[in-house]
Formats: C-alpha cells, structure tokens, sequence
C-alpha cells in the first residue's frame, strides 16, 4: 500500500460536460459495485494509493497525466455521493469550495451524528502540513476530505507550481497516520525531485523541536537571531529562500506563538495565521545557530480503459464507454437481487489482473 505525492503536468481548462456527466455515472458505479464486495474504510485507503487513484482517473477515461485528473474525479466522486444514499461522504473542492470544506464537514456531521471537530481539525491540518511544514514550491489550491460515519477519512489535495507548469497531488490516509508531523506520507511517487524544506520527515525532529522552543521566545531575540542568519553566505544550492522574510513581520508573526506558548511543533503549525515564512525563518535558525539541521530530501503507472479527454492514447470511445456504465449498473443490480453471475465475472478478472483490494 503506497500513500503519498504525485507529479503530474499542470493543465487548465475543464472536463467537457458530457464527459463529465459519464464519469459521474460510471463512478457511481464502481463505488456501488466496490461497496457490495468491501467496506467503505477499504475505499478510503484505495482513494489514498496514488497508483489506484491515478488508474481510477484513467478508467473514467481523463487525462492521464493531467493534473485535471484529481479535481475532476474528486468532483465526479462528489457528485456520487452528494446525490445518492451513500456510507461515504466528500467535502471540499477547488479554490473557494476548498474554502468550505468546514462548513461541509459541520453540516454533514450534524446530519450523520460523526465527530465534527476531530475531521475540521484533520482537514485543516493535513493542508497546513503540506503547504507550510513542506515546502517543495507548490501552493495547494484543491483540498478533499472523504470519510466515513466512524470517521474514518482519507485526503487528496493538490498543489501547483506555475513556473514549471506542473502540479502535485498529496495523498494521506488516516488510519496510518500516527502523527501528522512526523512522517504522514508513506511512499513517494513523483516524476522530478526537487529541493524542499521538508519539516515532517523523521530527519527533521531536532529542527521541529528547536522551532517549537525558538516559537516561545521573546520576538525580539528571534528576529535578532535572524538577522545574524541573514548576514551569512549559504551555498549556492541551499533550498531555504529568506530573502522574501521581513523581520518586521515575522516579528509580528512570533508574537502570536509567544503569546499562545505552544507545546510541540504540531500545536505550533496549527496556530492561525503562522504560514511558510514564519516556519522557514525557525528552521533556518535552528539550523545555522543551534545547529539543528532540518532534512531537504523530497518527500516525494496506470491503465487505459476508455481512452483520454484530450485523445492520447485515443479519444474517448462514447458507446464503449455507455457500455460499460449499462454493464457495471446492471451487475449491481442483479448482485443485489442475488445473482451474482456478472458480479463474480468482473471479481475473477480482477483476481486475473492481481488488481484487487487487500483488507485487514
């Protein structure tokens, strides 16, 4: 089972509309089938695998190597369950519903009787993780919780890097998260590394530690200490940029953590309002003064059924593709009505092509 980061080209644009409404379908589906044979907790940890995910996209005949792939699968899944009698529930989306995946969560929660604090919390940690305390350049803009009503959950949420032109998908899965600032992702999966401040893997411990207590100092001995950080010459090749940190307002930023005392680096990530700079400026320091380096190692295959939405390997074949969303919902159905011959023939390819799902 691998969990973790995905690399994939940054593309622009939307997923036509009839395709969309196919995707819907056919996705709606195979979580139906899924769901006759596994328990929603096998879905979440399938939905955190990268290479599922990404053969997943493909099967619903999307871009490959698009990083449309992620928003517009999460969109059909969405779709999937915001309409039908489901045991899983998504919240969240791209840009401004990302924004809303708390209120998401509140309202389903109160509906479902599910713990809504624990998964507010959990959403917006695991996109402050991957924005602050990894700082590979790419800025998340798409964010998705998807759990379950014994608050099970998984996260697929994706960040992009414009000057490159290319966009990273993280993939956490809850139930092996023991720590979410210490080695959340487990499995990397990325096509270019690349120089990253990378303050949540095992290496970076005594950095945490250092930032933690540096965070409860008097602001004004920090910024002094940065000052003397910033009259040094780093390598070239260094990956800690500091030339856009000003001390007035990391000053400003560190009164903030003064104040609220923070008791371990994850209390201090999740302080309001304390971002990349403030964190980078920490590190830095700990690693310069006190010595305490904190590790620069990135932290970071598929199949074709129906075609792609932009014709590579081949366009999307519309009837085949009706095909198979008629064939997948009347198996379910006869399944359901206790005739399981289609259902098992789909079962027995799976076990053909060694797909299938591991469950504990």
């Amino acid at each position: 089972m691998k969990t973790g980061i995905a690399t994939l080209p940054l593309h622009y644009g939307r997923a036509p509309r009839w395709l969309f409404e196919k995707m819907v379908r056919l996705s709606g589906a195979i979580l139906e089938g899924f769901l006759l044979e596994y328990s929603p907790d096998d879905f979440l940890r399938r939905l955190s695998d990268p290479f599922w995910f990404q053969a997943f996209g493909c099967v619903l005949g999307f871009d490959w190597h698009s990083s449309g792939v992620t928003t517009t699968v999460m969109g059909a899944l969405k779709e999937v369950t915001r309409t039908r009698d489901m045991p899983i529930y998504i919240c969240g989306g791209k840009g401004k519903k990302a924004r809303q995946t708390p209120y998401e969560i509140m309202d389903i929660c109160g509906k479902i009787g599910c713990d809504a604090d624990n998964l507010v919390y959990t959403s917006r940690m695991s996109a402050k993780v991957d924005s602050s305390a990894v700082q590979d350049g790419f800025q998340i803009y798409h964010h998705t919780i998807v759990f379950t009503r014994n608050g099970h959950w998984a996260v697929v949420q994706q960040g992009m890097e414009e000057n490159s032109r290319m966009a990273r998908r993280y993939h956490w899965y809850g139930r092996d998260v023991e720590d979410f600032v210490n080695e959340p992702h487990s499995g990397i999966i990325t096509e270019k590394k690349m120089p990253t401040l990378n303050l949540v893997s095992k290496d970076s411990a005594g950095a945490r530690e250092v930032s933690t207590e540096l965070s409860k100092e008097n602001p004004k001995r920090v910024v002094e200490m940065f000052e003397k950080v910033k009259e040094l010459t780093l390598p070239a090749a260094h990956p800690v940029f500091i030339a856009d940190i000003k001390p007035k307002n990391l000053k400003k930023a560190l009164l903030k953590t003064y104040e609220t005392q923070p008791e371990n680096f994850e209390k201090l990530l999740g302080i309001r309002n304390i971002g990349a700079k403030t964190v980078r400026a920490l590190s830095l320091i700990s690693n310069v003064i006190f010595g305490e380096a904190p590790s620069f190692e990135d932290p970071a295959v598929f199949s074709f059924a129906h075609g792609g939405k932009d014709g590579y390997p081949y366009p999307v074949q519309k009837d085949v593709y009706e095909n198979s969303i008629l064939y997948l919902y009347n198996a379910v159905e006869r399944a359901r009505m206790g005739d399981r011959a289609k259902y098992n023939g789909l079962k027995k390819l799976e076990r053909f092509l060694n797909i299938g799902t591991d469950t504990e």
